[in-house]
């Protein structure tokens, strides 16, 4: 039996589950008014009780030689569930499996592909193992962020932020929601280039507000929530994003 977790807990995995491999134990300890040596123990508990039950890299597979993601929504016996569970990540491109509990579509299985034949012969693999496939779709993108309620009670949560590759070779293309308080909120796309907020290279090419769709000119005047998409061919910043989010 697991022991319960307290608010230092919660905080500690809060900033892990936001960015672990650049988070040290002396950067919690600040942020949670608490000694590094201590921090080090309470995640050391924490992965003894099965808390913490690893540290995994994101990767954007369509970056790596532009390999394909898909998702299969698969069904199986609730009594053979585990077990097949575990057999499908043992087929070669399948990188995560999920259990559900739930009737039909109770194991949802992650696989990359380096091509569509690719994903067909995963499929194929998949019901070779008596799994039911219902139904399949090739990821565009994914979000992440941390569990809003282990974070300070004192901080606004912020918005995922997202990179994608996109629009054309190696361009970066990055969403983000402009927050309250950012350095470019209530100025001119103008503005904003004449002050060097804006890296050279950066080109605001979409912005959503509410319902509406702006196109950006240089008279455009950013405001606070709106959804905001950059494109760079050299790559965009932490800098520049702070511009938007404040951070």
């Amino acid at each position: 039996m697991t022991e319960g977790i307290d608010e230092i807990d919660e905080r500690i995995l809060y900033y892990l589950t936001e960015d672990a491999r650049h988070t040290s134990a002396p950067d919690i300890a600040e942020e949670v008014d608490i000694s590094p040596p201590t921090v080090r123990n309470r995640i050391r508990r924490l992965e003894e009780n099965g808390v913490i039950i690893g540290y995994h890299a994101h990767v954007n597979y369509e970056r790596a030689n532009s390999r394909l993601t898909n998702l299969f929504v698969c069904t199986t016996s609730a009594t053979k569930r585990q077990e097949l569970a575990q057999r499908a990540l043992d087929i070669p491109g399948v990188v995560n499996v999920r259990e559900i509990m739930t009737g039909r579509g109770d194991l949802r299985i992650k696989a990359v592909g380096t091509d569509t034949d690719d994903l067909t012969r995963i499929a194929q693999d998949i019901t070779d193992l008596g799994i039911e496939i219902d139904d399949e779709a090739l990821l565009h993108r994914e979000y992440f962020r941390p569990y809003a309620q282990f974070g300070s009670k004192d901080e606004e949560a912020t918005s995922p932020v997202t990179g994608v590759a996109g629009l054309a070779g190696a361009a970066d293309v990055v969403e983000v929601i402009v927050k309250d308080g950012a350095p470019i909120a209530g100025k001119t796309l103008k503005e904003a280039n004449d002050e060097d907020l804006i890296a050279s290279g950066i080109l605001v090419v979409r912005i959503d507000r509410g319902e509406e769709t702006v196109t950006p000119s240089g008279g455009t005047v950013i405001q606070e929530d709106d959804f905001v998409t950059l494109h760079s061919r050299s790559g965009i910043t932490d800098e520049t994003l702070g511009v938007f989010t404040g951070k």
